[in-house]
This record gives C-alpha cells, structure tokens and sequence, in this order.
C-alpha cells in the first residue's frame, strides 16, 4: 500500500498511467465546514487485478503539485474512470481548472446498462465484481492525519473493484451500441458551467410561493450576498444563513439591527455585525430596485396547457420503454419533460441526442396519433396505426 506525498513520485505513477488504456480514480474530502470542497486524499489505480493502486495524500504532500496528475488528466489515449464524479471533477476543476479527457462514469454507465437511477457504488461492487465492501469507514473525517489501514483500504477500494465495474460495463455499452448515450451525458460533467455559481444568479435556487416582484427582488439581492460572502470566506451557505431565514427576512424587511434582531429564523452566525450589515445592505438594495430591474418568476410551467390523457399515455410508454431498453425512466425523461411534451412543447430534454431516438420518436408520434399502446399480460406494446 503505497501513499505518494511528492510531486516526483505522482509525476512517475501519472506517466506509467498514461501508457495504460484506462486509470482508476477517486478522491475523499470534506465539505461540511467550507464553502468549496476540501481535498483530502486522491486514490489511483492501474488495470489488472495486480495493477499498482495508490494513495495520493495532498495533506501529508503538503508542498506537492497535482499538475502532474492534471496532465495526465489531458492525455486523451488514456480513459479517466471515476464513480459518480460531480463532486470529484468540482474539486479539480476549482483547484486546476482542469477536466480528465477522456471521462468515464460508471454511475452513469450503469443508469444506461439497466442498474437503475443513481446506482451505488457498493451495488455495483456486488452485482459485478461479487465482492463485499467493508463499510466501516465510510464516515471517516478524512482531514484528520494519520490514516488508520483499515481507512487505507477502504479508500483503495474505492478504485480496485471500480476496475472489473467499468470493464464490464464499457463491454456492455460496446455491445448494445449505447456509448454515444454515455458520452453526451458526460459532455455535462466536463462543462464548466456546471460547476460556475454566479452569486447575482443565486435567487434561483431559494424556492418560493410568492411570485411578488418586490419580494423576490428582495430575495435575490439576499442570496447575492450569502453567495458573495460564503464564496468569499469559504464558509457553507448555511452559516450565513438558510433559506428559511432568508425568506423571512424578505417577507419581514428589517431596515435596523434592532428589527433585524427580531428575526425568529436567522442563527447566532448570521447576527455577527459583518453578516447583520451585509444583510440589511441587501435588503436595502432590494427595496431600492427599479420595477424594470426585479427578477421576473418563470410562470411558463403553470402556463402549459397540459393534456393530462395524453401526459398519462406518455407515462405508460416511457415505462414500457424504460423496461425494453433496460435504462432508468429518470434518465430518459422527467415528469416535466411529459407534462411540456403533453402540452405542445418541443424543445426540452427528452427530444434531443440518444433520448430523442430512445424514446422521443415514439412519444412524438403518440402525440400525432401516427402510434397507439395495447397491453398482453404485463407487457406493454407500441401499435403503429
């Protein structure tokens, strides 16, 4: 069990990786005290069940670079497998600004090979690799130094069994003709938008009822400044303060510490005085917005003239799909992808890329009446008409 603290000695291990078809990868952090993810250990493994598998720890490594494992990272002859990665590529791309091309994601591979929606990685281990893991250290604090073995181990699992998995499963996905599938849902993973928070676009994720132009104005210039100052001082969210807090604080509009004091929701952390003025701030902002100015609520969803027969008929025929494909109904299409497509709309998700021939042509020509569906025991058919 090898733990690489060194630039040298990551640069060595990359480079023997990059002569290698694929690498395996995962990484343990911790996110529950900072606003950006904290790296704490990075685990590699070559193919083969004797390919070499090793712990990279940047904590003990303190002065090591992971340029080294960035390049290798931009070495396209080599597949970076990892298991689940969103949070794992959040890391990197934050730290190095840097994707791992080619990417592979055998959660999303196993949604598409008929594993269902947002499979486990100990699932996969069972059902493929016929291996139990030991889940003992699964709420290790992985900041803390030294690491015991048995958290050594645990943490190499992650990468060793993900071998044999992603094997299997790129063998499936060659086999049914479905790594086309696969690779347009990566194209997210490695698109920095996903991972690029603007605070001025930050209201949109506060779920609210009122649909006042001066409240979510007041909401936005609110969640503004918890983004500002959470990204800023690399603090979560919450310890500014939490949506409930904020809404209220948008309903209430405290313009004086003394009625900001008030507040029945805001936590002690969000009264300290460079947090209080900061929220009255925005508050003041907010009543101070030009009508011109105040976000306007997306009402398009509550506008559809949704078929509820047809949103119905769609339902059965993503299931009947989902069941002959073998793929996650999730995936293929959500709810209010049936509803928009019930109601006339063509331009959402389900229409496009692997989704529009797996299921999208079909639901089109329900839509046109050119199809319909009959049942034989619990099977349900498509009948061209």
């Amino acid at each position: 069990m090898r733990t690489i603290t060194t630039t040298e000695d990551l640069a060595a291990f990359c480079e023997a990786a990059k002569t290698q078809p694929y690498v395996t990868i995962d990484t343990e952090f911790l996110r529950e005290r900072t606003y950006w993810s904290k790296l704490c250990l990075i685990q590699m493994a070559l193919p083969g069940k004797t390919g070499e598998a090793v712990l990279v720890d940047p904590i003990l490594g303190e002065g090591m670079s992971l340029e080294p494992l960035y390049d290798l990272f931009r070495h396209k002859a080599t597949v970076k497998v990892f298991h689940a990665a969103r949070q794992d590529l959040e890391i990197f791309f934050v730290e190095g600004n840097a994707f791992p091309d080619p990417l592979f994601d055998t959660q999303v591979a196993a949604m598409v090979c008929g594993f269902g929606e947002q499979v486990g990685y100990e699932t996969l281990v069972k059902k493929i690799a016929r291996q139990n893991l030991d889940k003992t250290s699964r709420f290790t604090d992985w900041s803390r130094r030294p690491l015991s073995t048995a958290q050594q181990e645990y943490a190499l699992a992650d990468v060793t069994h993900l071998r044999e998995i992603y094997e299997w499963l790129a063998a499936q996905l060659q086999k049914n003709d479905r790594t086309r599938w696969v690779e347009e849902e990566l194209a997210i993973l490695t698109d920095p938008a996903t991972y690029t928070v603007k605070p001025e676009e930050a209201w949109l994720r506060v779920k609210t009822r009122t649909n006042s132009g001066r409240f979510l104005a007041i909401v936005k210039t609110l969640a503004q400044f918890r983004e500002d100052y959470a990204q800023r001082l690399n603090v979560p969210r919450s310890r500014v303060m939490k949506d409930d807090a904020l809404l209220e604080l948008a309903s209430t509009r405290p313009t004086t510490m003394e009625e900001l004091g008030r507040s029945r929701l805001l936590l002690r952390e969000g009264r300290k005085p460079e947090i209080a003025e900061g929220i009255l701030a925005a508050i003041k902002a907010g009543l101070e917005m030009r009508p011109e100015d105040m976000p306007k609520p997306d009402l398009s969803r509550e506008q559809l003239q949704v078929n509820p027969a047809l949103a119905d008929l769609l339902r059965v025929l993503l299931k009947a799909k989902s069941e002959q494909l073998g793929v996650a109904s999730k995936l293929i299409a959500s709810a209010a992808d049936l509803d928009a497509i019930a109601a006339g709309e063509r331009g959402v998700e389900a229409l496009r890329g692997w989704r529009l021939e797996a299921f999208g042509e079909d639901a089109l020509r329900l839509c046109k009446g050119e199809i319909a569906l009959s049942a034989k025991g619990n099977e349900v058919r498509v009948v061209r008409l």
